[in-house]
């Protein structure tokens, strides 16, 4: 009797209201999820795409159709007005080398996006700016940007003497303590802009505007080149073992919103990092996850699309064949170099001159210990705590 009515209903919406229910339809079916291709569907795209642009103008008309689209697919062609920040600033830590300061603003009323400010102990003057997105670890004890590794990164840039901002993604960390929910509703497009809002929050502290940088990795690395694709104040991106020609990233925070695809429209995350070209761009892949292919697929498109630039150089490679998804010691290894060349930082404060990396001073805090929120600065009563609060 139940699935009767069942069938009732949907009978009655699809006669009824039969746009409502095509749109539907239409949405899902323009969604590329996690590994929507083969590898060798996703090499072939590559080669087919090469052969639509030859030239660097005829390049340059692809790369904007496909930011186009990122900022259709997640709503923002029409930006929202970009309200004040209104940052709420805790105690400053002290540590070797390095201090650090959580902190919470708001990018849009009420919806805040948490995080940790990591800045050299000395000042340096005009300091360049690192955003650090993460990836979805989760395991109690491992989670997003509270991971040992991800605290070792962050100090060691600053050391090095960046300004890093280190910032959890929707329904991370506090936030998903508080209420939110990380796989619900648009939360790419609200992640987006969250990092969108993050520059323009790394830029009101002083960074230099011409030395802004985003690393990040797996779901942090699609972050990565999502922002260097559609804010030109990106000046140097290095996503970490994410660029894949088949795989497109399987949360709803990287393929829950139609950015790759559309009517007479593909594009996949190779293209979507091309359009950073001829800014620096480091690729760093391993062979055990969906990047195993960079050296033979990815980095050659890329390499061409540089090359019709006229800076092949810029984009690199790092490729460790042995190695796992992560952003571990190895991947460390590879992107400290490619920031310090292209932000001009010391190296010498994140690594030994034969290669080996200078973390040991890097003190690790529990994860409570980088929440913004406390008995000194609770949580703001107009504050929001679900995606379906939230007003653009």
């Amino acid at each position: 009797m139940k699935s009767n009515w069942y069938l009732i209903v949907i009978l009655f919406l699809v006669f009824t209201f039969p746009e409502v229910v095509n749109a539907q339809s239409l949405d899902s079916d323009m969604l590329c999820v996690g590994d929507h291709w083969t590898e060798e569907e996703g090499a072939a795209f590559l080669q087919m795409e090469k052969k639509k642009y030859s030239t660097e103008k005829a390049w340059n008309k692809r790369a904007a159709e496909i930011r186009k689209q990122i900022l259709k697919g997640t709503d923002l062609v029409k930006m929202p007005k970009k309200s004040p920040l209104k940052p709420i600033m805790g105690e400053i830590r002290k540590f070797d080398g390095y201090v650090v300061q959580n902190i919470a603003f708001e990018s849009l009323p009420g919806v805040f996006v948490t995080g940790s400010l990591y800045m050299p102990s000395e000042n340096p003057g005009k300091a360049p700016g690192i955003l650090s997105p993460h990836g979805h670890w989760t395991k109690p004890g491992d989670v997003g940007r509270y991971r040992p590794d991800a605290q070792k990164r962050f100090a060691s840039m600053a050391r090095m003497g960046a300004i890093v901002w280190a910032y959890d993604a929707v329904g991370y960390g506090q936030m998903g303590e508080i209420g939110w929910e990380h796989r619900e509703g648009d939360v790419l497009k609200l992640q987006l802009w969250n990092s969108i809002r993050s520059v323009d929050f790394i830029l009101s502290l002083g960074a230099d505007p011409d030395r802004l940088a985003v690393t990040g990795a797996s779901g942090g690395g699609t972050q990565s080149f999502l922002l260097a694709a559609v804010d030109d104040r990106i000046d140097v991106a290095a996503p970490v073992v994410m660029v894949s020609a088949h795989f497109f990233g399987g949360c709803e925070c990287e393929s829950g919103m139609p950015i790759h695809k559309a009517k007479n429209y593909q594009t996949n995350n190779v293209e979507i990092a091309a359009v950073f070209a001829p800014k620096p761009l480091l690729l760093t892949s391993v062979g055990g996850d969906w990047t195993k292919n960079t050296p033979n697929v990815e980095y050659p498109f890329l390499q061409y699309i540089y090359g019709l630039k006229g800076h092949s150089e810029k984009v690199e490679n790092k490729h460790i064949p042995e190695d796992n998804h992560g952003y571990d010691e190895k991947k460390r290894q590879a992107v400290y170099p490619f920031l310090a060349k292209n932000l001009k930082l010391d190296l010498s404060k994140a690594m030994y001159s034969d290669g080996r990396l200078k973390e040991e001073a890097v003190t690790v805090e529990d994860q409570k210990a980088l929440y913004p929120f406390n008995d000194k600065n609770p949580f703001p009563a107009y504050g929001i705590t679900s995606i379906d609060n939230v007003k653009w």
